[in-house]
């Protein structure tokens, strides 16, 4: 069995999406990797590092390994010319444009599909807003490029024989947008290198990419207002507008080493999360450190983080309704207990998330060589862990 994987692109660096095709490339050991474009400086010390990655035409035009994002028009087209005739199965891990490539109709292709296009899909206004394309010319554009890549996108769900999603938040979302089902599987977090048994101390903890709807402001400037110690890991565009929220009590590191950030998870009292998250690997990463989670009641924390056991939930983001989980933390932080917490935190180690793999690509490529439905094969198939 010849086997190939899709990615988006390769030149993020090594997050939540590109861990995942590391997993997939366990299971699928010399499959080669096809996308957009790559970057490898970034891959350096990864599992990725040595990959047969091959990217497609747009690796040669002009800034476009910088400036990728730029090219969403022509991605559609780009990601169409990859020549995978010669596998027999293709696996996507896609959260933009990598479900959309040309298969035959003797091949298997699964898709993890980490979420529908946002900004083209749920977030597309909040995506104008943002980027100040609300009037004019270039809002004009912007709105018929988006418009092309929603028919698009919506078109090339044919092209998929079984979606996977990272949670059932997203298989919510793939069944609105595609009128598709989706078996979950919860993407794979490196629990191991976590310590859990580390005396907490006294501060609390928000780590992330300083991003408008990660809501770092709404975090720093509540504990602020609380006046209770807060230490935040990360940076990005909104770095100057939450230094400027930052009171004393707010310590801000900036971007820090896994092994940093470990150890900070290791000590704090517990961790913040605010976003309105498809999965959010932080949060696991926290519980398998031992630390309660104040998060947003919404997405994919509701699957991650259990209430009254291993964390406490928010019903807005705003400051009023974080202020209030805190305090109700406070009153019960003495009843978590890290042991317990760290236990929840294990159903989401890669050796599980392999196996799971393994057990629907097997489903699958049994139920398409007896000429049966992939999709009901994989949506029947019970999960090792899950039963």
């Amino acid at each position: 069995m010849k086997s190939a994987l899709i990615q988006d692109w390769l030149a993020g660096g090594y997050a939540g999406s590109e861990k995942v095709l590391a997993e997939l490339l366990t299971v699928l050991p010399g499959s080669p990797i096809y996308t957009l474009v790559h970057r490898p400086e970034d891959f350096i010390g990864t599992p990725l590092e040595h990959a047969d990655v091959r990217p497609s035409l747009l690796q040669g035009w002009p800034c476009a390994v910088r400036h990728y994002r730029t090219y969403l028009p022509l991605m559609p087209y780009a990601v169409e010319q990859f020549d995978l005739t010669p596998y027999d199965v293709v696996v996507s891990s896609s959260h933009a444009v990598a479900k959309g490539v040309l298969i035959g109709a003797d091949q298997l292709h699964l898709s993890y599909l980490h979420s529908p296009m946002r900004y083209a899909w749920d977030l597309y206004q909040q995506y104008l807003r943002e980027a100040n394309l609300t009037r004019g010319a270039k809002a004009t554009l912007a709105r018929l490029a988006l418009h092309y890549i929603r028919l698009w996108d919506h078109s090339t769900a044919n092209r998929v024989d079984v979606f996977l999603a990272n949670s059932r938040y997203v298989a919510q979302r793939i069944w609105r947008t595609y009128r598709r089902p989706a078996r979950v599987l919860y993407p794979p977090v490196d629990v191991a290198r976590f310590d859990a048994t580390r005396p907490r101390e006294d501060f609390y903890l928000t780590m992330s990419r300083f991003v408008p709807y990660k809501k770092i402001d709404l975090i720093v400037e509540t504990f602020t207002r609380l006046g209770k110690p807060l230490v935040v890991i990360g940076s990005g565009p909104d770095w100057e507008k939450v230094r400027a929220l930052a009171g004393p009590s707010i310590q801000l590191l900036g971007w820090q080493s896994d092994a940093a950030a470990a150890e900070y998870l290791a000590r704090c009292k517990a961790f913040v999360f605010a976003a309105d998250e498809d999965f959010g690997i932080v949060p696991v990463e926290a519980q398998a450190a031992g630390a309660p989670v104040i998060a947003y009641g919404k997405g994919g924390s509701l699957e991650t983080v259990v209430a009254d056991q291993t964390g406490v939930f928010f019903g807005e983001q705003n400051h009023a309704s974080l202020a209030r989980a805190v305090q109700v933390f406070e009153a019960r932080h003495s009843a978590f207990d890290a042991g317990r917490i760290r236990a929840h935190a294990e159903r989401f180690r890669p050796e599980r998330f392999r196996q799971q793999f393994a057990d629907i690509m097997e489903a699958a490529r049994q139920a398409r060589a007896a000429g049966q439905d992939p999709e009901r094969a994989v949506l029947a198939v019970p999960l090792e862990g899950d039963r």
